[in-house]
């Protein structure tokens, strides 16, 4: 979905663990038709994916323990909803207290007038 809706350049870095649905054939075969690079953390070594890991922690305290979903459907949902609000709407110490798509937008217009 993100990269349907971003569309971004050739070369895109996928990061990772080493979980067995992120090395299999199919993912792998898919990273490549969609021109994007795979990244994956070093074995054994859980601060590679610290931050990743911490985002889902605040993901299941802050939205989901808890919780009983009847459908499916409804915890995707429930999960969208919360990433939207961490992504647009959430303030961020370590990005001088913008949201990540406020600091993205910041960062790319940054870029384009380095480039200009």
């Amino acid at each position: 979905m993100a990269w349907f809706r971003r569309s971004p350049a050739a070369g895109l870095i996928f990061h990772s663990d080493r979980g067995s649905q992120y090395c299999g054939h199919e993912f792998q075969g898919t990273l490549a038709g969609y021109k994007m690079k795979s990244s994956m953390s070093r074995k054994g070594n859980c601060w590679d994916n610290a931050p990743t890991e911490s985002l889902w922690a605040r993901l299941k305290v802050g939205r989901l323990y808890g919780q009983r979903f009847a459908t499916r459907r409804q915890a995707m949902d429930e999960v969208i909803d919360w990433l939207t609000f961490y992504n647009h709407s959430r303030l961020h110490s370590t990005l001088g207290y913008v949201s990540p798509m406020k600091f993205e937008e910041r960062w790319t217009a940054a870029q384009q007038l380095k480039a200009a």
